[in-house]
């Protein structure tokens, strides 16, 4: 993040003047699985790890909390080595996805509990806790047990837990995975809030697209243990690069060679346009020379029952493969050579249409629609 976006957002860097935030390499072995990641966080920026079940992200949270131990690389925070330091002496404070509060202790104990652990006394260690219910919005519960404690209200205090030791790092694993679909519209703001204000570097693992779209400056997409791909959030959702990030933002995604305007597809699989047996072309109005990926929205897939009078540029012959409702619109899955794809249209255009698994189709999609870049 830039110092101006850190200014904007009221951010100072970690641990005073100079604050360098997070510069790691993670490598974690396993009988079955290897973890070699580089990772970085600027003070005051959010990094998201992203990425499917199995990638590592997890993984690599626990690293540079210190509880797995690490086959190679480093760990350094605002220039200080923290590999050698056990899970407590790191400076790093840590919101588990199952929370981890104290059962016998009070939500304001809960709290108070790393301060204490820093040396502070019983009371400033109190004052402290008390400070950061009432900046979590839950004052009135100081006394409170966590398992009289909602869902949300355990991620405030599990929240306010980490950041009563002053982190310079945050760590958050999944931290709105246990909620309902209500309750976690209104965490994830309230958390957005608390870390535009966070001044330290904090790095959040989730498999939610759009937990990580809101929540970070910055995403880093892991798979098998492996970065492959990082950037700005619209950058990522603009430009997937792998078939599982094609699939988190919803886009047809192939890779091909382009020239003079046309890509030239072949097999393989990219992203939710799988490509089908065969080879075909794909008109566009970009002007790329090489190896690129092209990626076009489902909802700039056109479907004809008949061929189209004028003809289309882009225009294929396809099978429906499956149809699937999703909220008020209908994902249909198009299979067949040249190309297989996802179409987006409405529940009417489904019944007019008469689309049923297994009908054939034709699809156009326009060339202004697609978009192209280097691979």
């Amino acid at each position: 993040m830039s110092e101006a976006n850190r200014e904007a957002r009221g951010v100072v860097p970690a641990h005073g003047a100079g604050g360098r935030g997070l510069d790691a390499r993670l490598v974690v072995r396993r009988a079955a699985f290897e973890l070699d990641l580089a990772l970085t966080a600027e003070p005051g920026e959010v990094v998201a790890l992203l990425g499917p079940n199995g990638a590592g992200k997890s993984t690599a949270l626990r690293a540079l909390a210190g509880l797995v131990p690490m086959a190679g690389g480093h760990i350094r925070l605002d220039g200080a080595d923290l590999r050698p330091l056990p899970p407590d002496r790191r400076g790093i404070g840590m919101v588990f996805q199952d929370y981890l509060l104290f059962p016998h202790l009070t939500t304001l104990e809960n709290i108070a509990f790393g301060p204490r652990c820093q040396g502070a006394g019983r009371r400033a260690a109190r004052r402290r806790a008390a400070d950061w219910l009432d900046r979590v919005g839950l004052a009135e519960f100081a006394a409170v047990r966590p398992r009289a404690l909602s869902g949300g209200q355990a991620q405030r205090v599990a929240l306010a837990r980490a950041l009563a030791v002053e982190p310079g790092l945050l760590l958050l694993d999944e931290p709105l995975a246990a909620l309902d679909a209500h309750t976690r519209l209104e965490i994830r703001a309230a958390l957005r809030r608390h870390l535009a204000g966070f001044a330290g570097a904090a790095v959040l693992v989730t498999h939610d697209p759009l937990d990580a779209m809101v929540l970070a400056d910055r995403i880093v997409v892991v798979e098998g243990g492996r970065l492959v791909q990082e950037g700005t959030p619209a950058d990522v959702a603009r430009r997937p690069r792998t078939d599982y990030v094609a699939r988190l933002v919803g886009l047809n995604l192939y890779r091909g060679r382009a020239a003079g305007g046309t890509v030239l597809i072949g097999d393989g699989v990219v992203g939710d346009g799988v490509i089908g047996a065969g080879a075909g072309t794909i008109d566009t109005v970009d002007s790329l020379e090489g190896e690129v990926f092209l990626a076009f929205a489902p909802s700039s897939v056109a479907l004809y029952r008949t061929r189209p009078d004028g003809s289309p540029r882009n225009l294929w012959r396809t099978r429906v493969a499956a149809i699937e409702r999703q909220g008020d619109r209908v994902r249909v899955r198009l299979s067949g050579p040249p190309f297989d794809a996802v179409a987006e249209v409405t529940p009417a255009a489904v019944a007019e249409l008469q689309l049923s698994e297994g009908s054939l189709i034709w699809a156009a999609v326009k060339a202004t629609e697609t978009h192209v870049y280097p691979a």
